[in-house]
């Protein structure tokens, strides 16, 4: 680990691992390239520059796995019904607290990058006024744009989430049909041309958190929204808190979600 990556504000990486997995059963264990894919996870976020790297685990299985690969985890409530419910749970047996950073690798995400994982904590260095961090990039192709499996994100004049969403956001009133990013077909189409050079954003779901409140976040009501587009962060959003975004040049890499994604992940790491 370099000087340049224990610069600036320490942090905690928390890695949520949990057993049940309706479209991959035992995931956090799937084998990849001959370790566990939560180690694979655990090793890329320790590169990091993270003062410490844990897994929350659900099952004595994952406890295991970590402990033969020197990897750092700890057993948490296999009942939460959310990650953040278990961060929270983490954060307290950790004795993280107050102004503690930490930040949320998912536990399938082998192939995060640890650059990404870095600037995603100095976030809330940079923006005091955040109780959140996260990252987007730019969408690249219209079918993302409108596939509501990709998570879009608006921000604010300072780098902050204005709304997240399921639908083509922001969406141009007076161009629907049209890619109105993409200089290419600005050209093709009078009037489109002022809009290109700004592009939509695609949320990465990784997260820095204050302790203090990723602590207080499970028990705060459900946002109405949250409940609509079934995304957890606009709670944090509707009850007032901000959300800081760092902007990735490009996408990370795959994460793990059925059988597909897990042979595409091995054919890179293999």
């Amino acid at each position: 680990m370099t000087a340049a990556q224990h610069a600036g504000t320490p942090f905690t990486v928390l890695i949520p691992a949990r057993m049940a997995s309706s479209r991959l059963p035992n995931k956090p264990l799937a084998d990849i390239a001959g370790l566990p894919m939560v180690v694979h996870v655990a090793r890329r976020a320790a590169q990091s520059g993270a003062m410490r790297t844990v897994v929350a685990a659900d099952d004595e299985r994952i406890l295991h796995a970590c402990a033969q690969h020197g990897v750092e985890a700890i057993a948490t409530r296999s009942d939460h019904p959310s990650g953040s419910d278990r961060l929270a749970e983490a954060c307290e047996q950790l004795g993280l607290e107050g102004g503690d950073i930490v930040v949320n690798v998912q536990g399938d995400e082998p192939l995060m990058d640890p650059a990404l994982v870095r600037a995603t904590a100095a976030l809330l260095e940079a923006h005091p006024e955040a109780s959140m961090g996260t990252a987007a990039h730019p969408i690249a192709t219209w079918a993302d744009y409108q596939n509501p499996n990709i998570v879009k994100v608006v921000l604010d004049a300072r780098g902050l989430a204005h709304y997240f969403s399921r639908a083509p956001i922001p969406y141009a009133r007076d161009h629907p049909a049209c890619p109105w990013w993409d200089a290419s077909a600005a050209q093709a189409q009078p009037g489109v041309a002022a809009l290109a050079g700004y592009a939509p954003l695609r949320h990465i779901g990784i997260y820095s958190y204050r302790a203090q409140f990723l602590r207080q976040f499970p028990g705060l009501a459900q946002a109405p929204t949250e409940a609509i587009e079934a995304l957890e962060q606009l709670r944090a959003l509707w009850h007032g808190h901000r959300i800081a975004v760092h902007i990735a040049a490009n996408a990370p890499g795959p994460g793990v979600d059925t059988a597909e994604d897990l042979a595409r992940v091995r054919a890179l790491l293999g």
